[in-house]
């Protein structure tokens, strides 16, 4: 199985109609028992509208994002599936849910840690 992260911007949901977001609520937690429910959820949610931060490798915090995307995500979802076919169709659900067009990307593995996260959770 593959993880996925599935995003959008902030503000793509500023299209909605303020006496719709009650059915954009069912109908985004409704995609979201579904992915619970096909054991898929791997953890997802809306973040809070701000800035980032940016902490350099030096500890400096300045606010973001960074200047040369001027974007920040609004809400993401990751997904642990088969295929990018499959994370593609979980998008799907996603963007009817929320009203707005998902991003999707292949989060990348990498064995040592995978290799820490067995070891802590034999340890339990």
């Amino acid at each position: 199985m593959t993880r996925y992260l599935i995003s959008f911007n902030d503000g793509a949901m500023d299209h909605i109609p303020d006496e719709d977001w009650a059915d954009v609520g069912k109908a985004s937690h409704a995609v979201v028992q579904e992915a619970v429910d096909a054991g898929v959820w791997v953890f997802g949610g809306g973040l809070q509208r701000q800035t980032a931060s940016i902490v350099a490798t030096d500890g400096m915090v300045t606010d973001g994002p960074y200047p040369e995307t001027r974007e920040v995500i609004g809400g993401f979802v990751v997904v642990d599936v088969a295929s990018r076919e499959e994370a593609l169709g979980w998008a799907a659900k996603i963007a009817v849910g929320c009203r707005c067009a998902q991003e999707v990307r292949e989060i990348m593995t990498d064995p040592e840690t995978d290799a820490m996260l067995r070891q802590a959770d034999s340890r339990g």
